[in-house]
């Protein structure tokens, strides 16, 4: 019998949730995906002291305040990071785009022209690179713009079925529908605990992806964001999963039947929901979940990013003493 995890590979694409170059050269995965909090662990490894280095030099010879430098250091520091892992998978890298531009429609393009330009320095083209957009009605519309220019877009940070449609109406390349995130919500409000079967999360995802196949929206259904293989297991068929190193060492261990749980030819007919602005806003709203998990998300990305700069500025000062 082969592991859960070849069995899982044969019906969804895997991605590795980490910047861990070890584990991705040891799991092959077909893309990778990155956040801030990703990128940081990454660069506390050794394999990034040169990447570091480099970046602080380059960031010297930049004019502009210290806090554009410190900025454009850690963007070129993500690159960096992704541009490591490119080398280890055959397909895409996402990279994200500053959280606190989650509400600026304009400066989330600028800031994902600028990404393309940083891999494209490295002779990296943007068909091997997704760019990150948190789920806002700001990030789908960035993403409408970048999608028109042939830059392909990963919305990420999603919670709900308004968010989802969204995205396909803005022809997304793919979204992250985020699992875990779901269920740790309505654990929290409920106090109950919840079989794979029974995961807010995990019922979440599959209203999706049967809204796409239904109607035969392109847009990929990434599941993200897992807390158990249960939850893997129980989205087995989606068109891809993210998975963190552990569920997948965890799933390679396992040599148990995997029964295929989505397919495209299941899908159950619903129709099309049309979603403008204040629809989508209304429904979000309606749906407390989706609004405080999304808002905590950027929170918690946005934090990260501090972080980075945080370091970026100090390892500047030390440059410059």
């Amino acid at each position: 019998m082969t592991s859960k995890l070849d069995q899982l590979r044969e019906m969804t694409t895997v991605v590795a949730d980490t910047g861990d170059i070890e584990a991705v050269a040891r799991l092959k995965p077909v893309d990778c995906t990155t956040n801030p909090s990703i990128v940081l662990k990454a660069l506390g490894t050794p394999m990034f002291a040169d990447a570091i280095k480099e970046a602080v030099s380059w960031g010297k010879k930049q004019g502009g305040n210290s806090d554009a430098v410190a900025s454009a250091v850690a963007d070129r520091l993500a690159v960096s990071v992704g541009a490591a892992l490119s080398k280890l998978v055959p397909g895409r890298v996402s990279t994200e785009v500053d959280a606190d531009l989650s509400f600026d429609t304009k400066a989330s393009v600028e800031k994902a022209h600028g990404i393309i330009a940083g891999y494209k320095e490295r002779g990296i083209e943007k068909d091997r690179i997704l760019i990150k957009l948190a789920s806002t009605w700001e990030g789908i519309r960035a993403a409408e713009i970048l999608q028109k220019e042939g830059i392909d877009c990963n919305l990420t940070l999603l919670f709900s079925q308004a968010q989802a449609i969204a995205c396909a109406d803005a022809k997304a390349f793919l979204i992250s529908p985020f699992v875990g995130r779901i269920l740790d919500w309505y654990k929290k409000s409920t106090g109950k605990e919840f079989t794979p079967e029974e995961d807010p999360g995990v019922i979440s995802v599959r209203e999706i992806y049967n809204y796409y196949k239904a109607n035969d929206i392109k847009t990929i259904v990434m599941g993200a964001s897992f807390r158990s293989a249960g939850e893997i297991e129980a989205l087995a068929g989606c068109d891809r999963l993210t998975i963190a190193p552990n569920l997948l060492d965890e799933l390679s261990n396992d040599q148990g039947k995997l029964e295929r749980k989505l397919s495209p030819e299941g899908a159950k007919p619903i129709s099309k929901i049309a979603v403008d602005e204040k629809t989508f806003r209304w429904m979000m709203n309606e749906d407390a979940m989706a609004t405080e998990k999304l808002a905590e998300g950027i929170r918690a990305f946005a934090k990260d990013l501090g972080t980075l700069r945080a370091m970026v500025t100090k390892e500047l000062q030390l440059a410059a003493a």
